[in-house]
């Protein structure tokens, strides 16, 4: 393979983007495929937002493209990126520049109902966002349900094994046997 090739999981908060992210690479290693795990929020998580980059896209996307570069250069070429919009038609320009315009995107929302969000996030927040991110959490849903491109996998999370969402995920890329 000489492009590279980017998963990209979004979905609302409290989908279970990180968690599926892990597995999906633990069911990758295990039949020994190469690639990299990226977590989005972190490659723009500063305060106050850059000069000129109030959405820190620009910010994010210089992380990125150092951090691939690291990666690219000992030859992997397959990314795992988990960021909540990551899987929005406007993110494609970033992966294509940071990764090649010829990069191979497969782009996976996680969905889940606003009750089963809120108890996931209940339990993860234990400090003074949960209001916060409870209440974007809904707006976000609705945002990716409406504007996710058709060809992006849809795949829920409620009542479901973070095992056998991960399995679906990687069945979805096409990178494992």
């Amino acid at each position: 393979m000489d492009h590279a090739e980017a998963l990209l999981v979004g979905g609302r908060a409290g989908v279970g983007k990180t968690s599926v992210a892990w597995e999906v690479s633990a069911q990758l290693r295990a039949v020994a495929v190469s690639h990299a795990v990226v977590e989005g929020d972190f490659m723009g998580q500063v305060h106050p937002a850059p000069e000129g980059d109030p959405d820190r896209s620009e910010i994010t996307e210089s992380n990125l493209a150092a951090v691939w570069g690291n990666f690219a250069r000992r030859g992997y070429r397959r990314l795992i990126y988990t960021n909540t919009a990551s899987v929005l038609p406007e993110a494609t320009g970033m992966f294509e520049r940071v990764m090649g315009p010829e990069v191979r995107i497969v782009r996976v929302l996680l969905t889940a109902s606003d009750a089963t969000a809120r108890e996931r996030l209940v339990g993860r927040e234990l400090g003074s966002e949960l209001e916060r991110e409870l209440e974007g959490s809904i707006r976000k849903a609705r945002l990716l349900d409406q504007r996710v491109p058709a060809e992006a996998v849809r795949v829920a999370t409620d009542g479901r094994s973070v095992v056998d969402i991960a399995r679906e995920v990687v069945t979805a890329t096409g990178w494992a046997p």
